[in-house]
C-alpha cells in the first residue's frame, strides 16, 4: 500500500514557559500554516538555536508541548555540534541540549535536541488497512528515475489524533532526490 511522504525540515516545539522566556510574558504562537497532522501548525515565530559549534534559525511548531524538543536533521547536528540521537519524538531523556535565544531573551535547555527517528502517522483504521500495528518497524520504497532508496527502520505510529503521512528529515529526503509531497511502497 502507498502512503504520502513528506520531509519534515528542521523545527522545534516549545512549552510554554520556554516560549516566554524567548519572546515575553504576553507573546503568543502566530499560526503561518497548518501541517498535515491534525491541530499542528507552523508558526511565523523563529528561534535560534545555539552549539557549541554554530547556530541555525528554526520555525516553532505548535501549539505548545510539555517538554521543548529540538529536531534536527544529522547535518544539521554537526554545523550546531551537537550528537544528536536518532530517536521517536518525545523520546528526549538522555539526550543533549543547547542555547535557544528569541527577541526578548535566551535559555538553555538541558535535552532535547533529536533526530527524529522516521516513522508513519496512522490511525487505528488505517493502520488495519495496512495489516500492522503500534510500535511495527516496516520499510518504505520511494524515488524515481536513479534515486530509488528503501527506507528500513522506519517506526508506525497509531492514534485517533493522526492523519495517515510518513516524515522523513532533509537529509533522507536529499539522499533519495525527493521533491515536495510524494508517494511511498509500505513494505511489511
Amino acid at each position: 500500500m502507498n502512503i504520502m511522504v513528506e520531509t519534515s525540515a528542521r523545527h522545534i516545539h516549545v512549552t510554554q514557559e520556554v516560549f516566554e522566556k524567548l519572546f515575553g510574558k504576553d507573546a503568543t504562537l502566530t499560526k503561518k500554516k497548518d501541517l498535515s497532522q491534525p491541530g499542528q501548525y507552523a508558526c511565523e515565530e523563529k528561534v535560534k538555536v545555539i552549539g557549541p559549534k554554530g547556530e541555525m534559525a528554526m520555525s516553532i511548531l505548535g501549539p505548545m508541548r510539555a517538554d521543548t524538543q529540538v529536531e534536527v536533521a544529522l547535518t544539521d547536528a554537526r554545523k550546531l555540534g551537537i550528537a544528536a540521537p536518532v530517536r521517536e519524538s518525545g523520546d528526549i531523556e538522555g539526550t543533549p541540549g543547547c542555547k535557544l535565544e528569541g527577541p526578548c531573551g535566551s535559555c538553555e535547555i538541558e535535552k532535547g535536541v533529536i533526530a527524529a527517528k522516521r516513522h508513519i502517522h496512522l490511525t487505528p483504521a488505517d493502520a488495519e488497512k495496512f495489516g500492522v500495528s503500534d510500535k511495527q518497524i516496516v520499510s518504505v520504497e520511494v524515488g524515481g528515475e536513479g534515486r530509488k532508496l528503501i527506507f528500513g527502520d522506519v517506526v508506525v505510529r497509531v492514534s485517533e489524533k493522526f492523519a495517515p503521512a510518513m516524515h522523513i528529515d532533509t537529509d533522507e529526503s536529499n539522499a533519495a532526490g525527493l521533491c515536495g509531497t510524494v508517494e511511498g511502497k509500505v513494505i511489511i
